[in-house]
């Protein structure tokens, strides 16, 4: 994975192979597939080269059809589905050996006021008070030699979560865990850039939400996780490359897979973005 914020935007910098297609790298890892949050942010910055200047992504749909081949680029056919005056959308789909692996649909919208209102942010630790989430989390099933080697990009807090132990109670919700995150450097100026960064980062912690209701972990013995869908809206200009508080919740879990909901803050309280996605969570039995 990208170990710095150079290699990040590098990852980012697609190929352009044809008109509305293009490739993209992959990076050193040790992964058995591809990171989710990966092929998302190379979609996402396929599709954004296909707009006229002056759309802004606002929205993003996506699928996790099959696993992704590290060893291969991956190939993104953009298809542009409308042209308006305000709104343009996008489909993406991201395919090796010939095969879909990843499909998203975009929108972009030309910037203009309107009503405005938010939730409000939640009082929490500031990110310099909190430990990483290595430090925070011992029992994961990744060494912190194997997070600095992967996820060296990015910091990461442990701003807390629900249960024992962790530091939130929360009736109104099953389960909740808020991270403080960054890109671990300073990025380009361009607002692309900070999309980008913030979705390939958006998909790293979600379903480990899903599982604290139920005390375990990504690496917990016996347990299958893998991303199924992911959506973001973004509502508010940010920097990827300054802290934004993930406040992740769970409302369900069943049949294999749990859901995930996120509201994103900026440190200065504005409502970002919001998230949602759901993923397999099964345990295999015996386990």
């Amino acid at each position: 994975m990208p170990a710095s914020v150079d290699e990040l935007m590098a990852l980012l910098d697609l190929e352009v192979i044809e008109d509305n297609l293009f490739r993209g790298r992959q990076p050193a890892t040790l992964l058995q597939r591809v990171f989710g949050g990966q092929v998302a942010a190379q979609a996402l910055a396929a599709a954004n080269h296909t707009v006229p200047d002056g759309y802004q992504v606002h929205s993003l749909h996506s699928y996790f059809l099959r696993p992704g081949d590290t060893a291969v680029p991956i190939v993104y056919d953009v298809e542009g589905v409308r042209e308006g005056r305000s709104f343009a959308t996008r489909r993406v789909i991201a395919r090796q050996h010939g095969r879909p692996i990843f499909a998203m649909t975009l929108n972009f919208q030309v910037p203009e006021p309107g009503l405005d209102h938010q939730d409000p942010m939640p009082d929490v630790p500031a990110p310099e008070d909190c430990p990483s989430l290595a430090e925070a989390s011992p029992n994961s099933g990744r060494d912190t030699e194997e997070w600095e080697r992967e996820w060296a990009a990015l910091e990461v807090r442990h701003a807390g979560h629900s249960g024992s132990g962790g530091g939130i109670v929360d009736d109104a919700v099953a389960g909740r865990a808020r991270l403080w995150i960054k890109v671990n450097g300073t990025l380009p100026e361009d607002r692309l850039s900070h999309l980008a960064a913030f979705t390939y980062s958006s998909d790293m912690t979600l379903l480990g939400a899903t599982l604290v209701p139920h005390g375990r972990y990504i690496g917990s013995p016996g347990m299958q996780a893998a991303s199924l869908d992911h959506s973001i809206w973004f509502h508010r200009p940010f920097r990827a490359d300054e802290w934004w508080l993930y406040d992740q919740v769970t409302p369900s879990a069943s049949g294999g897979r749990g859901l995930a909901i996120a509201r994103v803050f900026s440190q200065d309280g504005r409502l970002v973005a919001s998230v949602a996605q759901e993923g397999l969570i099964r345990v295999h039995p015996g386990e």
